[in-house]
């Protein structure tokens, strides 16, 4: 709409700027006495085409100028001349005014258009960034929904797993419910056989058999026991087979220095819960570590991509403004080109134009000097046929002095070649000597056809130079409307490369600013997986050899408890070793 009405108020401007130099033209000529050779110029031409189809007065005044500009009966206007030309200045006033009202509306419209455009784009750069935002949020969601997709998936696999373990698990505890309860069986028959065997060890009658038989009374099987020190070698022995720790020599002094069994033990259990606490904040730090450098490492695969993706945007981006800035320049060069064409079209056609107008002067000039020299010989050869000058017409005042009996005053000889009154302007006549002559009129028919012959030739060629400048001219329209339109063209395609350049210019730059935000985000990432490896590398590396070590010192321990918590049991309760004596 905009270029619409910008190409009607171009028209309109030209039309009113033509006219309002036409005027120019049209009332100092006709001030001046000029009006018929003003009549043959073309500003004549289009100030007759605007009264006849655009100018609002009313018709009288319009037949006025129009019969005028036609040059018909010109001679009849020239008193009236000064209405005429206050006609022309009228309208000439009224075309500046209308011109001023067209280009004030004109710039009103252009300045709320760069309002409009300034909205409208602020408009789109507000929804461009909504819809970044929300493909954003659409991209999340995917991810999401995959994210989701594979932890159903395995869900599902888990869930089959817990289901195939749960199946094996009940077969397996209907398997060991029996395994039980034929040890419960078993074992109710050894304590009853156990029972037995003591009762009938204890008997009086056993024990004074024992007395004759066994070496003495300190030998005496019945009143076995395992003594202090016996306990805290087997407890120490037990200790040292594991590798060295603080823990375990603070336990291994503490039973060598004869301590209370009741503390050591005390001592041990504290320190089997301090050794369960620290594997377990290893077994935090350790999965603590892996999560996070499962996490790191997907970020940053993620960052690399995405400053993949900004190099490659980048690089289309710059492809793109590289090849817009190149056509731009091809077009700014084809409109330089044009404009030169035209400018050397123009002074071409000046130059021809005023080669035609020197060309029908000069043609009009001889035409008039050959009817002349006709005339002349005519006069002299065939008065019936010469045709006499006008006589002078007098004035008012001229016809009242010669009324009166008064003379006027001498008026100039006539101008021109040999005071015929015709421009010497561009013809030339030679001059020749004058010798006595004697009247021949049968041959002077010869030479006054000969001057008709070349009045016709002079007719032949004025028609010709008259078609040549109207072709010339129609040429150099068509010429002047063609360039127009290619310069119009490759200036609209200018406007819209440079507004095209302009996008993918602000778009290579929130490229580079969105690359230059993830080569940090990728920075930070990389120094925070530093991090995580200065914390997290020697737990991870050592996290086995921590683990059985420590396993190690808490079986030690465990062992070390169990001896020193038998060191006080009665015949029952000794060790393995005395059952396995008895048991024999």
């Amino acid at each position: 709409m905009r270029e619409k009405e910008a190409a009607t108020f171009a028209q309109d401007s030209a039309d009113y700027k033509t006219n309002i130099a036409a005027l120019d033209k049209a009332i100092p000529a006709i001030e001046q006495g000029m009006a018929g050779a003003f009549l043959q110029t073309r500003a004549a031409s289009s100030l007759r085409t605007f009264a006849m189809e655009k100018a609002d007065i009313p018709d009288e005044t319009r037949q006025e100028i129009l019969s005028f500009l036609s040059g018909e009966d010109t001679d009849a206007y020239a008193p009236q001349s000064g209405e005429i030309v206050g006609i022309l200045k009228q309208l000439k006033d009224e075309m500046m005014k209308d011109l001023a009202s067209i280009t004030a509306t004109e710039d009103a419209a252009i300045a709320q258009y760069n309002q409009l455009m300034a909205a409208k784009k602020k408009e789109v750069a507000a929804l461009t960034k909504h819809i970044e935002v929300d493909l954003i949020r659409a991209g999340e969601g995917e991810v999401s929904i995959a994210s989701m997709k594979n932890d159903l998936e395995d869900t599902e696999e888990a869930l089959k797993a817990d289901e195939t373990f749960l199946t094996q698990l009940e077969a397996g505890c209907d398997k060991k419910a029996a395994e039980w309860k034929e040890t419960k069986k078993m074992r109710a028959e050894e304590l009853l056989a156990v029972a037995e065997t003591i009762k009938f060890l204890n008997d009086d009658d056993a024990l004074e058999l024992f007395k004759k038989t066994l070496p003495g009374s300190a030998a005496s099987f019945l009143q076995v026991q395992v003594s202090s020190q016996s306990m805290r070698k087997r407890a120490l022995s037990a200790l040292r087979a594991v590798k060295s720790s603080a823990n375990v020599d603070f336990i291994a002094l503490a039973i060598d220095g004869k301590s209370d069994f009741t503390k050591v033990i005390g001592m041990i259990d504290e320190m089997v819960v301090n050794l369960n606490r620290e594997q377990k904040d290893d077994d935090d730090k350790r999965d603590y570590c892996n999560a996070q450098f499962d996490e790191a490492d997907d970020a940053k695969k993620e960052l690399e991509q995405q400053l993949k993706d900004h190099d490659a945007a980048v690089d289309v981006l710059k492809g793109s403004i590289e090849k817009l800035t190149e056509e731009i320049a091809m077009l700014e060069a084809a409109v330089k080109e044009t404009d030169r064409s035209v400018a050397e079209a123009t002074e071409m056609r000046k130059k021809e134009n005023s080669e035609y107008k020197d060309r029908m002067q000069s043609d009009q000039s001889a035409k008039e000097l050959l009817k002349y020299a006709k005339n002349r010989l005519n006069k002299f050869y065939n008065p019936k046929l010469y045709n006499e000058a006008p006589k002078r017409e007098l004035s008012e005042s001229e016809s009242i002095t010669v009324g009166m009996g008064g003379t006027l005053a001498p008026t100039n000889p006539p101008a021109g070649i040999a005071g015929t009154g015709i421009s010497a302007s561009v013809v030339q006549v030679a001059a020749h000597n004058e010798a006595p002559y004697k009247k021949q009129t049968g041959q002077s028919a010869g030479v006054i056809s000969m001057i008709d012959l070349l009045v016709r030739d002079l007719d032949t060629d004025m028609q010709k130079a008259d078609v040549i400048e109207k072709d010339s001219q129609a040429d150099y329209e068509k010429l002047m409307e063609d360039a127009g339109l290619k310069r119009a063209e490759d200036s609209k395609s200018i406007t819209e490369k440079t507004a095209a350049k302009a996008g993918q210019e602000e778009a290579l730059q929130g490229e580079l600013d969105a690359k230059t935000g993830t080569t940090k985000a990728l920075m930070m990432k990389l120094k925070y997986i530093q991090s995580l490896h200065g914390e997290c590398d020697w737990l991870l590396k050592n996290f086995d050899v921590r683990k059985e070590a420590r396993a190690s010192e808490i079986d030690a321990l465990g062992k070390a408890k169990a001896v020193l918590s038998g060191a006080d049991f009665s015949f029952l309760q000794v060790s393995q070793t005395t059952r396995g004596f008895l048991a024999a």
